[in-house]
């Protein structure tokens, strides 16, 4: 346990940002596989408004930090190319 007084709050805030964190990462992952529950159902319209709010949620995540912007942009890139082989 931390004993100074830096160490005490620096230990509560890492405890409120890992919550934060956790709950963005999990959102994240809900929305990411609502894309792919619709992509498996075939149906486009769905798949496609979905695809838009995963994009805007792995944008808002990799800005906050809570994962590298090359991961969102490697699920994003990979999300977009699950939508289009549907249009195909």
């Amino acid at each position: 346990m931390a004993n100074h007084k830096s160490a005490i709050k620096r230990a509560r805030q890492n405890t409120i940002r890992q919550i934060r964190n956790k709950s963005v990462k999990t959102r994240t992952k809900n929305v990411v596989k609502s894309v792919r529950l619709a992509a498996d159902q075939n149906n486009l319209d769905l798949t496609v408004q979905r695809l838009d709010e995963a994009k805007s949620m792995l944008a808002k995540a990799a800005k906050k930090g809570v994962i590298h912007r090359n991961a969102a942009s490697r699920k994003i890139s990979r999300l977009s190319k699950l939508v289009n082989t549907l249009r195909a």
